[in-house]
């Protein structure tokens, strides 16, 4: 699943729910069980540069593989992460990768 993924390119492991757990400080359990659904709905709350700056810096790659694949200086990339990792804590974001936030018909 998700093999052709940015989440992919730069980790082994389909881990993105646990990080996005993690990092919007909710429980795993309460997340949309689908693996695709819920990957959607990440790509579909971020913009293309903050989900391959949420997927490299999730596979722990250093700051200057970061700077030079995103092509950020020090202090952009400081900025880029704040401003990622402050979006996933948004309420409005976090609430979308609930379970009960999908509507079945």
């Amino acid at each position: 699943m998700l093999e052709n993924s940015v989440w992919k390119q730069y980790n082994e492991e389909n881990n993105f729910r646990q990080m996005l757990a993690r990092f919007c400080k909710m429980d795993i359990e309460i997340l949309i069980a689908d693996d695709k659904t819920l990957y959607g709905i990440l790509k579909s709350k971020l913009t293309k540069k903050e989900l391959k700056l949420f997927a490299m810096d999730s596979a722990q790659l250093d700051a200057t593989q970061l700077k030079s694949e995103l092509s950020l200086d020090d202090e952009e990339l400081e900025k880029a992460k704040f401003k990622l990792y402050k979006k996933l804590k948004q309420d409005k974001v976090r609430l979308s990768f609930r379970e009960s936030a999908l509507t079945y018909d």
